[in-house]
């Protein structure tokens, strides 16, 4: 017989052991059963009748049976609230335990004798478009290169999300510019890659005229006469000087796209300065790197940041002498290689200013200049830096039988005008993932013939079509095209379907023959297949793009600290680290099918060098920054396992300056719980989050729910933030609040559940969760990775095969990878 667990009641089980012995009305309640509708009257109407709606929910229209799917919403919704303890409001009558539990199972009851009464009110997955990151990640599959030196999707409108989801088909708009957008791509990417002329290699020498601009230009030239290009600070700053340097002589970039070598001649200077090391925010003690961006000088200041600057190649640089560097690099048609210092001084002209007021007594008086003055330090002084003497580029190279561009579209023997149709056909197929149809191949044909005509050469006319091939909907929307009478999606878009959630992209040669073979729709397959997928490093495509939306990640950096407070946040470029930890925190868990409460509290994580300084580990002292990131493991510092304890989520739970027990509260109900808060009225005033002596935040939050407006919803959401103000706004473990006046408020970690269960610390409070929250915190994980899966939100007839899938990875043991294997074959995800 099927198990089904109740969605939204994970408190029920704990109750059933832990309540006291029933008295003997109260089991004649129990056993007799009991009218809901007159427990609804007794305790909840007065405030949820149709004149006072709390919440915008009225039970005074509710009965049994349940005979709609409003209706079915309406029951899960009071199960919830009965069981959280959260209704009545705990200043009204409340009902005994016993009389809770008689309501809440005879809604169980009523709720599984509707299942098969309702039909869904339309749960079809929306035609969606993909969004930015599968669209790239898609023609990144199809050509066989990155494409994102190309920057195709930099002018794109951002991606709308809904409930922080970007894969949900409603929301995936198409504009008319958006469109005009899509053939711009198609055309620079073909043109680019395709449609470049032959061009032999040659080799460009620089050894001079290495200008600099604003205030490195009088230095350099005096110290220098432009003969070296030197690198002063990472490029995360905020005066941006010097962390940048490029070729002057070479502003036009290069010829073509393609292949070339950069060969550097480059060292480390004064990595062994006796300059006080806080004045650079830099660790002495780890080897300088040099690594290569694009740039593009019609595209903004050469000196600054721009819009399309991947990291190309990164090395160590040599200390004092210098060596030839090497790197490999694929640069567009038109720009010009630039190198930047990843692990250089925080900020060049803070530096400078510092060493001049701290250190000029070192300097004759003569050649001594105050302020950003720098042409005496880099005469007499020590101030770091990558100093580089020459630079080759060599290019474009040839790449063994022929380029992967012209591989992946025409085949091993390139483009052959007697098989132009079949070639674009076969490259269609892959680009649809799917069979042509008759008016696919009409469209195509009748394109490239209507080039000819227009006096193109069968090449061109070729890549044209390709273009349009691109700019197809068939290429462009998960179109997962099925009449209204389908239950089940065909094999070959369930092979689309599959590949987009665990790969960000589209199926390779192999799953797309399977989902053409129809094997696909056959559920052992299905399972075996998805274990399969799940052993490609392609997963971290999903990785990545589940917790951008299920943890919002993606905001992550949204709101940064001001750079006063925070220097090492900027100068180790610490969001960086701290979304790697959570991405390598869960592909560890998929990948061992390790247990999901883990997600909420354990024993270790992954850090790099930056991240156990700033979580002040004792790894700190023996990592080194070549080591990446490593597993550790805590002792005594259990207030950091799981994701509550990552500095990602801290961080996009506050806004960069202070913490709220409001907002994190909140981020853990919407996140973690899966409950969503409805938003406070519009007469309510915000609460200053500001704290001065003895006047906290918490103290704060108790006279704003005194008003019982404000009691409604603080009662249920504080309680979840107040542990995690233990951290600050960036996820630094403090005790104490930042002083204000001279005075420093002491932080109180403590809390207490609506159902009376108390925590101490954020150690205890996850433990609490873990104890009370778990297979709620199960339930909303799984039903965010649907919605992710199937680009639709859930509805209420789709909790029923929720509440199976829960039920089956209780018994499994919660495991990570069964998740995926048990939500990714189950009808849910296998419907249109």
């Amino acid at each position: 017989m099927r198990r089904h667990v109740i969605a939204l009641t994970t408190f029920l089980a704990f109750y059933l052991c832990c309540l006291p012995v029933i008295a003997d009305d109260d089991q004649n309640v129990a056993q007799e059963g009991i009218d809901v509708e007159q427990f609804l009257r007794d305790y909840c109407i007065d405030c949820h009748d149709s004149d006072n709606a709390e919440g915008e929910r009225s039970f005074d229209t509710f009965a049994l049976p349940l005979d709609s799917v409003s209706g079915l919403i309406t029951a899960n919704e009071i199960i919830d609230q009965i069981t959280l303890k959260a209704m009545p409001p705990e200043d009204a009558d409340q009902p005994s335990d016993d009389r809770r539990l008689a309501v809440v199972g005879q809604l169980r009851e009523a709720v599984m004798r509707s299942k098969q009464s309702f039909q869904s009110k339309g749960g079809r997955t929306v035609m969606r478009r993909l969004s930015k990151r599968e669209y790239e990640n898609t023609l990144a599959d199809l050509f066989g290169r990155r494409v994102d030196t190309l920057g195709l999707t930099a002018d794109f409108p951002k991606d709308a999300t809904s409930r922080h989801l970007d894969t949900i088909g409603e929301s995936k708009v198409t504009s008319g510019f958006l469109l005009d957008q899509y053939f711009q791509a198609a055309n620079r990417l073909v043109e680019h890659r395709l449609g470049k002329p032959q061009t032999e290699p040659r080799v460009w020498h620089f050894k001079d005229n290495f200008r600099q601009y604003e205030e490195l230009t009088g230095a350099h030239k005096s110290v220098f006469k432009f003969e070296f290009l030197c690198l002063y600070e990472q490029p995360n700053t905020d005066t941006r000087q010097g962390g940048y340097a490029h070729i002057e002589d070479f502003l036009k970039g290069v010829p073509v796209s393609g292949l070339y070598d950069i060969e550097v001649h480059a060292a480390a200077m004064h990595r062994d300065t006796h300059y006080d090391a806080d004045i650079f925010r830099i660790d002495f003690s780890e080897p300088f790197q040099l690594a290569v961006v694009p740039g593009d000088a019609r595209k903004g200041h050469i000196h600054y940041p721009q819009a399309i600057e991947p990291i190309l190649g990164q090395d160590i640089v040599p200390d004092n002498d210098p060596e030839w560097l090497t790197f490999r690099v694929w640069l567009e048609k038109g720009q010009t290689p630039r190198f930047i210092f990843p692990n250089g001084p925080y900020e060049s002209r803070a530096s400078v200013i510092e060493v001049n007021r701290r250190y000029k007594d070192e300097f004759e008086g003569k050649n001594y200049r105050s302020g950003v003055v720098r042409t005496h330090i880099l005469l007499h002084g020590e101030l770091p830096h990558i100093k580089i003497g020459e630079v080759k580029v060599h290019g474009p190279l040839k790449e063994q039988g022929g380029s992967a561009e012209e591989i992946a579209v025409f085949g091993k023997d390139g483009f052959q005008k007697e098989k132009a149709a079949e070639q674009l056909h076969a490259f269609a197929r892959r680009a649809f993932r799917r069979p042509l149809v008759a008016a696919d191949r009409d469209r195509i044909d009748a394109m490239y013939q209507r080039r000819l005509t227009e006096q193109a050469t069968p090449r061109q006319a070729a890549l044209d079509t390709l273009k349009l091939i691109l700019c197809s909907p068939s290429f462009l929307y998960l179109s997962e095209q099925t009449d209204d009478d389908v239950i089940v999606l065909p094999s070959v878009d369930l092979a689309s379907r599959l590949s987009y959630t665990l790969w960000a992209g589209p199926p390779d040669d192999a799953l797309l023959k399977i989902g053409e073979s129809g094997e696909l729709a056959k559920k052992n397959v299905l399972r075996q297949q998805i274990r399969e997928m799940l052993k490609d490093d392609r997963t971290s495509r999903f990785v990545e793009g589940f917790l951008d939306s299920w943890l919002n990640l993606r905001d992550l950096g949204n709101l940064p600290p001001p750079r006063r407070d925070a220097r090492d946040y900027y100068a180790k470029n610490l969001p960086r680290s701290m979304k790697r930890e959570a991405r390598l925190y869960f592909k560890h868990l998929l990948d061992s099918n390790g247990a999901v409460t883990e997600l909420l509290d354990s024993d270790y994580t992954f850090v790099d060098k930056h991240l156990a300084a700033f979580y002040g580990l004792p790894e700190k002292d023996s990592m080194r920054l070549a080591d990446g990131f490593q597993r550790v493991e805590f002792k005594g510092e259990a207030k950091r396992g799981g994701v509550l304890g990552m500095a990602a989520v801290l961080t996009v739970s506050a806004n960069g300056v202070d913490t709220s027990p409001v907002t994190r509260g909140v981020w853990v109900s919407e996140n973690i719980l899966g409950i969503v808060p409805p938003p406070p009225p519009d007469d309510v005033p915000a609460i200053d989050a500001n704290v001065s002596g003895a006047e906290t935040i918490r103290e704060k939050l108790t006279l704003h729910r005194a008003d019982p407006a404000c009691n409604v919803c603080h009662r249920k959401i504080d309680p979840l933030g107040y542990a995690l103000e233990a951290f600050d706004p960036i996820g630094r473990y403090r005790t104490k609040y930042p002083k204000v006046r001279g005075k420093s408020a002491k932080i109180d970690t403590t809390g207490e559940l609506l159902t009376g269960e108390r925590y101490s610390d954020v150690t205890s409070f996850k433990q609490l969760l873990l104890s009370t929250q778990r297979d709620r915190f199960l339930h909303h994980l799984v039903e965010t990775f649907l919605s992710y899966a199937t680009g639709r939100h859930m509805e209420p007839t789709d909790q029923f095969e929720i509440e199976e899938i829960v039920a089956r990875l209780q018994d499994q043991g919660y495991g990570l990878q069964d998740l995926v294997v048990e939500s990714l074959s189950s009808e849910i995800f296998r419907s249109p």
